[in-house]
């Protein structure tokens, strides 16, 4: 490896469990609830959030154990990232699986974890919990996941 080159820059495959973690930016789009249309298969965004998600943070508050919560969880990982069609479009496991820079705002490039936040890219100020939701229907949002 290039010693040159900002892990967040190689291959996904090439990354180890930290830099793997390390990459995710905290946005917390990818533990919001979706409807999946029946008929058609489109997925349509909800702002109802898993109940496990410190919304403010954009983190899970009990990642370590979040499968004996949340059985349908998805552990993303290398080989199913590409799948995985519901993902946010800035999702940065995303982006490299296609060979495509971090944002701007991204922790790893701006040096901060609240930039997230600050160009609206995350889940804080407009979720709520799945524990207050009820229908996801009444929940739909036009926002561009």
């Amino acid at each position: 490896m290039d010693r040159l080159t900002p892990f967040w820059e190689l291959p996904l495959a090439r990354l180890d469990r930290a830099q793997w973690e390390a990459l995710c930016d905290g946005c917390g789009k990818c533990c919001l609830h979706k409807v999946e249309d029946a008929d058609s298969g489109d997925i349509y965004a909800t702002n109802v959030a898993c109940r496990l998600l410190d919304r403010d943070q954009g983190r899970c508050s009990d990642y370590r154990h979040r499968h004996a919560y949340v059985a349908e969880c998805v552990r993303l990982n290398a080989g199913n990232v590409d799948e995985i069609a519901w993902l946010p479009v800035t999702c940065a496991y995303r982006l490299r699986a296609a060979g495509e820079p971090l944002p701007d705002w991204h922790y790893l490039i701006s040096g901060s974890r609240e930039s997230v936040h600050e160009a609206g890219e995350s889940t804080r100020g407009w979720t709520i919990s799945e524990d207050m939701a009820g229908d996801l229907e009444h929940h739909m949002v036009d926002r561009i996941l």
